[in-house]
Formats: structure tokens, sequence, C-alpha cells
């Protein structure tokens, strides 16, 4: 296992740098030039000249992505912005927190909504719980989270004053964000896990459960959940990477100070040191979301789990019958000399 974990770090490497390479290109091939966009409408060509030259915007392309990879990747600077005169990655790591804290609080509404409303719509299948679920998902995966925090606002900010239209602060800050960036994923989740409790529950070790007298609530969690829960979690892994990307939308809604809202303002102000750094941040977390799911695999399902293990004993087992051979060979070889 720890030979995986290590297998899958390393591949993080080619590519986070992948995303570097195409994130820089794409930057760099945008119409708009930063220089002008600082210096203003009314400065001369020479002064916009000087100012890319200062920016190190006149350089060739291939020498700006070799900076731009040397520095990000050997001295983990992302450089710093265009308007603000402040380090990229300090930013940063100062907005990510707030990211990450509506991402994880998304996920944990996501699976605590979704699975259970899931299995209650497998249990009573056809039935009115069961429909409801069908509609739920359909509503929530056609309503855009931006539009459904628009509306939140409206209810719940200006007609009854409950729960504050922007900014940061305690839980209440939260709520209307994590629900408008949760929504889709809840019906996405309820859905799965309403499949695949389906094609479990008519499994023929679910007919001898519950023949063998077993109560109907341990045949739900105990045998039917736990194996249902494989493409439950690639659900739950794909929606997390939805989380952080809708963040970008959601924090501009709500005009909460994240790496979202942060990486929306570089963007209309062609402040690219900021637009890539956030890219490769965000790639990196999304690569380690990929890690955690897999490791979630393993530890779900045993035989995911001893596939892991066996490639270990397999080779440890290869290299031993190596040694053995060479060793017997030997062996022979000295008892010939001998004779």
């Amino acid at each position: 296992m720890i030979r995986y974990i290590l297998k899958r770090l390393l591949w993080m490497i080619p590519v986070v740098l992948g995303v570097a390479i195409v994130i820089f290109t794409i930057m760099y091939f945008v119409p708009g030039d930063p220089a002008r966009f600082i210096m203003g409408a009314d400065a001369t060509a020479a002064q916009v000249a000087e100012k890319r030259q200062e920016m190190g915007l006149d350089a060739p392309y291939l020498v700006q992505l070799g900076q731009f990879l040397f520095n990000t990747f050997l001295h983990f600077d992302l450089g710093n912005s265009y308007m603000l005169n402040t380090p990229v990655l300090s930013e940063l790591m100062v907005r990510l927190p707030n990211t990450l804290t509506i991402g994880l609080l998304c996920m944990v509404l996501q699976i605590a909504v979704g699975i259970p409303l899931g299995v209650t719509a497998a249990v009573h299948h056809n039935g009115f719980a069961d429909r409801l679920c069908i509609f739920l998902a359909l509503f929530g995966v056609s309503m855009p989270s931006f539009w459904l925090g628009l509306l939140l606002v409206l209810l719940f900010s200006l007609k009854l004053g409950l729960l504050p239209a922007y900014g940061i602060g305690g839980i209440q800050y939260f709520i209307m964000p994590v629900i408008s960036n949760s929504f889709a994923g809840i019906a996405s989740q309820a859905r799965q896990t309403r499949s695949s409790m389906l094609d479990v529950l008519n499994s023929d070790y679910i007919t001898t459960a519950r023949s063998k007298g077993m109560a109907e609530h341990d045949v739900i969690y105990k045998h039917a959940l736990p194996n249902a829960l494989i493409p439950v979690i690639t659900v739950i892994g794909n929606g997390l990477a939805n989380i952080f990307g809708g963040t970008v939308v959601i924090e501009t809604v709500f005009s909460i100070p994240g790496v979202g809202l942060y990486m929306t303002n570089a963007i209309g102000n062609r402040d690219y040191p900021v637009v890539r750094g956030s890219v490769v941040v965000l790639a990196v977390i999304f690569s380690l979301i990929v890690l955690l799911v897999d490791l979630v695999y393993a530890f779900v399902d045993p035989r995911i789990r001893a596939q892991f293990e066996s490639h270990g004993g397999k080779r440890g087992k290869h290299r031993r019958d190596h040694t053995l051979f060479h060793g017997h060979h030997a062996h022979h070889h000295r008892k010939g000399g001998q004779e």
C-alpha cells in the first residue's frame, strides 16, 4: 500500500507539470496586454514597452515558460501579483482555508443528505420516496448553483433578513454558499446511491439474509450498503472535485475571499501570475482528491486492498525466487568445481 501511495504521489508531478504548461500557454496567447492594462489607456507606446520589459513580458515564450516552471517547481515561487504587488503564494495560503472550508462542508452535506435519500428511495422502490428522490435529482442537476445562490440571497437576506448576503465571518456566512454549491451534488449522490442499492438489493445473498430472519435494518445497512459503496465513492470523489471548481462561482456570488474570487478578479485584471498560481494549487488539490478516493476504495473493498498488497507481495516473491535460483545455481557450480 505504501509503495502504491508513493507511486501515485510521483505521478502527480507530471500531471501538475502538464497543467502548469497548459495554463501558462493559455494565458500567454490570450488577448490582452497586462502592461497596457496597468498603465492605462493614456500611456504612450514607449511607456507600455518599458513596462513590459520591467515585467519580463518582452521575453520569448519558451524563456518565460522556463522561468515560470523553474520558479514554481524548484523555488516554490508563484511570483507577485501585477495589480497588488504581493506574493501569490502567500495570498493563496490566506484564502485557501475559506475555499477548503466551503468544499469540505459541501462534501459533508452531500454525503449526509444524498446517501440516506438514495437508500430510502431504493428501499421504497416505485413508492413516494423513490419518486421524490428522482424529482429532486432532476431538479438539482438542472439548477445552476449561482442561480440558486441568488434565490437564497433574495429570500433569506433581503426578504427575511436571517442570513448575511456576502462576506466571511461565523458559520452563518457559510450556510447559503454551502447549500448552493452542494445541491447538485446531493442530487447526483442520491441518484447514484439509489441505482447501486437497487442492484445490490436484488442479489441472492440479500435474499438469503432476509430468509434467515435478519432484521431489515441490518440487511440494508450492514450488507447492502457496504457492497453498494464503490460507485457511490466514485461520485463522491468526482463531486468533491466539482465542488472545489464550483467555489470559483459561489465565492464570486457571495463575495467570499477565497481562491475562486481571487482568481476571478485576476482574470478580469489580466493578473497572469495569480491565475497561473491558483490553477496550479487547485491542480494539486484535485490530484490529492483522486488519490484519496483510490485509498477509500481500498478501505471499503477488501478485494481492492488485497490487489494493492498482492502487487508488493508478488514483487517480493519474485525477488526471493530470483535470489534462491541464483543461490542454488551457485551451489551446483561450486559442487561441480570441487568434483
